[in-house]
């Protein structure tokens, strides 16, 4: 069986209850056949849902998560770990080399290195020490077929920010060495590679608060693009500007990913979803849109109204505790231990708040939830092909909404799309085949620069 059947056993009422709530679908939208009940539909998801194999780009990593006193066979406070993964029935996770963007100098750039090896090291540790009899490291679509058989978890590498590479290209060898299996050439802000998406936010005035460094990818970036392509290395145009991305699919031989992204035409206020042009440029060269499951990138409207009174509650709430809620780019900048300690305190109070919510929060202004997620996957499959598009969550890196906030939720996407009339083949494609299908293009690619050398 490719997972075991404990989430079967635990949530088929649970997922009747969530899904009745959060979903905001029309009538129209949904096409249940008119015989089947709604138990019969989760039914026939669920049973989908667990022969197809799951498989989510992006899912970011703390090192604090990999020790022998706190790891992910363990259910921590983290949305991504075993327990979790075994929960919902999500069997591939892309755990991310994350390094924020530094500046672009040696000092910066040995800083950067220091912080993604330490994330290659712990993800080899949990596969290769602490469990590998739970969890196995795959390199290819065959790895993974091999593994998801086996019964086991699976885990991939991606690198998002290239800035760690420094001005050595040789480290994109040494880093496809490690596994990394794809890497995006900046993050937010400009890299030594390539512009970012940040560069179209306007500052109060309305003028550019970042201006272009190269008007696309820089000289070293337009090296790097062909040594992606022959170390197997799958770009990723999630976070660089449209420019550098259209330069990157022009560069590139091989087709290229967005791990996780979703559509502008949905959202137009979000730099980081992709515009129509590059969702064709990315059809053209035979790539895929890792749908991202990120609430304020799928609607940025319902959102904030959202958060706006669910952040009355929680004010309300933590004046009570004692306890300062800081804004992300606050977290963002506290060290791992800091951050752990005011994680665990704000987890204090979101279970304070959880009796609340419903009457105080959700009846007044609805979470982003699973329905918006799936408008966008519609969105792209109509537009580019459903050999085009997948699934990210961009677990731990601010992703998660309302059905699906963590691993244990996954089956839920699943539910959506066979509400939806998806079929299973489709789902699958969905789900993995199409991103699988990218990587093994991607190393054939590479087998023929290598020989050709």
């Amino acid at each position: 069986m490719n997972k075991s059947s404990h989430f079967l056993k635990i949530t088929a009422l649970f997922c009747t209850l969530v899904l009745t709530a959060c979903n905001n679908s029309t009538e129209t939208s949904q096409t249940l056949e008119s015989s089947e009940t709604e138990e019969a539909m989760i039914a026939r998801a669920l049973d989908i849902h667990e022969r197809v194999i799951t498989l989510d780009t992006h899912d970011d990593i703390n090192v604090s998560n990999f020790t022998d006193e706190l790891n992910y066979t363990m259910d921590t406070n983290s949305q991504v770990n075993l327990p979790k993964m075994l929960e919902g029935g999500l069997d591939v996770a892309f755990f991310i080399v994350f390094t924020g963007q530094g500046e672009l100098n040696s000092e910066g750039y040995a800083a950067g290195y220091k912080n993604a090896m330490a994330k290659f090291n712990a993800i080899h540790w949990l596969t290769e020490e602490k469990a590998p009899d739970q969890i196995g490291l795959a390199l290819t679509s065959d790895d993974v077929r091999r593994l998801n058989a086996e019964g086991k978890k699976i885990a991939m590498i991606g690198i998002e920010n290239a800035y760690p590479i420094g001005e050595d290209l040789n480290n994109i060898k040494k880093f496809a060495d490690l596994g990394a299996r794809y890497m995006s050439l900046a993050h937010n802000g400009h890299s030594q590679f390539a512009d970012s998406n940040t560069g179209e936010r306007l500052d109060e005035n309305g003028n550019q608060a970042e201006p272009w460094l190269y008007n696309g990818l820089s000289e070293l970036g337009k090296e790097a693009v062909p040594l992606m392509n022959k170390y197997g290395i799958m770009i990723d145009l999630s976070h660089p500007s449209k420019e550098s991305n259209l330069q990157a699919i022009a560069l590139s031989k091989a087709p290229v990913i967005a791990s996780h992204s979703s559509a502008r035409s949905l959202s137009q206020a979000v730099s980081r979803n992709l515009e129509d042009e590059v969702l064709l440029a990315i059809k053209e060269n035979n790539g895929v849109v890792q749908t991202v499951a990120f609430a304020s990138y799928l609607d940025r409207d319902k959102n904030n109204a959202h958060l706006e009174v669910l952040n009355n509650l929680y004010a309300e709430i933590s004046k009570t505790m004692g306890f300062e809620i800081l804004s992300r780019r606050e977290r963002f900048n506290m060290s791992e231990e800091d951050r752990a300690a005011y994680s665990a305190k704000f987890d204090e109070l979101e279970k304070i708040a959880a009796p609340r919510l419903e009457t105080e929060v959700y009846a007044i202004a609805s979470p982003v939830d699973v329905s918006d997620f799936v408008d966008h996957i519609d969105y792209m499959v109509n537009f580019m092909g459903i050999d085009h598009v997948g699934i990210s969550s961009d677990f731990d890196g601010g992703g998660g909404i309302q059905g699906w906030n963590s691993a244990a939720e996954t089956y839920n996407i699943t539910i959506e799309l066979v509400r939806r009339g998806y079929n299973e083949e489709q789902i699958s494609a969905l789900w993995s085949g199409n991103l699988l299908r990218v990587l093994d293009e991607v190393q054939e690619v590479s087998r023929e620069l290598l020989a050709s050398d």
